[in-house]
């Protein structure tokens, strides 16, 4: 039973290629978490994962700015920190921080040099 979980995780490797898959919002995937599970802790527990897994990777997170960085809020209420949350979720959002920052630096020495000027 485990060899098949395994073969299956690798055939859906092989046949879908990343590109066509869903972003995952964790930085490891779920189908690398449940590869790594299933090899080491056999089937069941490679089943666990994933369920465990699908209840949690879905549309109905929220992303939070917290002190120390993003946290992610999953829809079973749960939390990924920023360190496991996947680059596809946010290095969009923190490239469009720092273009929006960039901008507002931008405004700000426009309108300081524009006081300045005689």
């Amino acid at each position: 039973m485990k060899q098949l979980l395994l073969i299956a995780i690798k055939l859906y490797w092989f046949f879908i290629p990343k590109g066509n898959r869903r972003p995952c919002l964790f930085k490891e995937t779920c189908s690398q978490f449940v590869y790594k599970q299933t090899k080491k802790l056999g089937f069941f527990e490679g089943i666990k994962a994933f369920l465990s897994r699908y209840k949690k990777c879905r549309k109905g997170y929220k992303l939070r700015i917290k002190n120390d960085g993003f946290v992610l809020e999953l829809i079973d209420g749960t939390y990924l920190l920023e360190e496991n949350i996947s680059p596809n979720i946010l290095n969009p959002i923190i490239s469009e921080i720092e273009s929006k920052s960039n901008s507002l630096i931008e405004d700000s020495n426009r309108q300081t040099s524009e006081k300045i000027s005689p």
